[in-house]
């Protein structure tokens, strides 16, 4: 089967042997996969001597289920998310946990984005607020804006804030109210919002290696408020600002409870719910929740969708027009007529 692939700083097509299934798994012919900008382009910059497949979020329709698999169909769509099961490739074999149906109103290239969108829940989830706290939002790319829409649907006190004017503007079509242009505004905002108290966390979304912005969150919170990285920030920081305040500082790690435990996803074993209420999976299907609900819009997200046997020039085009794009989706071409909820 067909896989993309990064080898020597380039994207290509390449052949990959076709994914087996077992008992804990299901097999997904895939309708979309979403690029993830901040990982994928990081890791096309990187010379590899082998190939590397990309990808970690994608969409696509179950062909085969294993003897374990209850919850899933033959012939139902699914989101599935997490490397190395789920990649930018024709045929996926998904472990059951990596796998949630998908709602007839929900499209398939938004289904595409449920590991962005598992990303964005759970480090909604590592900041901890209650009903009427207030979060800033720091970094509007893909990720912010989900966060962003998230937070707002929760009535959380919502403050965005990017440098780009594209993509503040983006947020504000997208219902967010509290959007500020500079770290200026921000300050003036949560002073007036908080009645000068500070914001009870900050998320931080920006890449980059920009020193300050983790000493600029300290500023913004309260006393014993938070910071929630999720972005790849530079991890420098006051002592004393941290000091003053008894600050926590927070890593965000991927999609919730669950990421990169071998069991839990290779082997398919849940946590109990009265240990792990949310784990990587249950993060996923609310994520699907909160779009066929209408309590967040995922499709105004996707700036492009580009077939997969293009994918070089998708991932030249992001590169090339970080600003003004948010997400892109790869089209693998299924017929229109196993299509649902696509408008």
């Amino acid at each position: 089967m067909k896989a993309v692939v990064t080898l020597d700083g380039q994207i290509q097509i390449a052949d990959v042997p076709a994914p087996r299934l077992d008992d804990h798994s299901i097999l997904v012919q895939t309708e979309y996969s979403a690029i993830s900008p901040g990982t994928e382009l990081m890791m096309q910059g990187i010379n590899r001597t082998s190939p590397v497949i990309l990808g970690y979020s994608a969409a696509g329709i179950v062909q085969q289920i294993g003897k374990e698999v209850s919850h899933i169909k033959v012939g139902q769509r699914v989101a599935c998310y997490g490397a190395p099961y789920v990649k930018h490739a024709e045929s996926l074999a998904v472990p059951r946990n990596l796998a949630v149906p998908v709602p007839d109103c929900v499209s398939a290239a938004e289904a595409s984005t449920v590991g962005l969108g598992a990303i964005a829940v759970h480090a909604l989830r590592q900041a901890g607020l209650q009903f009427g706290e207030s979060v800033v939002i720091a970094g509007l790319g893909i990720l912010g804006q989900m966060i962003a829409q998230i937070a707002a649907a929760a009535s959380y006190q919502v403050t965005a804030f990017d440098i780009m004017e594209e993509r503040c503007a983006a947020a504000e079509q997208l219902g967010i109210v509290g959007v500020c242009r500079s770290a200026e505004e921000v300050g003036e905002r949560i002073a007036k919002e908080t009645n000068r108290l500070g914001a009870d966390c900050v998320i931080l979304c920006a890449g980059g290696k920009q020193s300050n912005l983790v000493d600029q969150a300290l500023h913004w919170i309260r006393d014993r408020g938070k910071v929630v990285i999720v972005g790849d920030l530079k991890m420098d920081f006051s002592r004393d600002l941290m000091f003053a305040k008894e600050a926590e500082l927070l890593i965000s790690r991927a999609g919730g409870p669950g990421r990169y435990d071998f069991t839990y996803e290779r082997g398919g074993i849940d946590y109990p719910i009265g240990y792990v209420r949310w784990t990587e999976g249950k993060n996923m299907a609310e994520y699907m929740r909160l779009i066929a609900g209408g309590h967040i819009r995922i499709k105004p997200l996707i700036s492009k969708i580009w077939p997969f046997r293009q994918a070089e020039h998708a991932y030249a085009y992001y590169r090339a027009n970080l600003k003004d794009t948010l997400g892109i989706v790869l089209d693998y071409g299924i017929p229109a007529s196993l299509e649902k909820g696509l408008g």
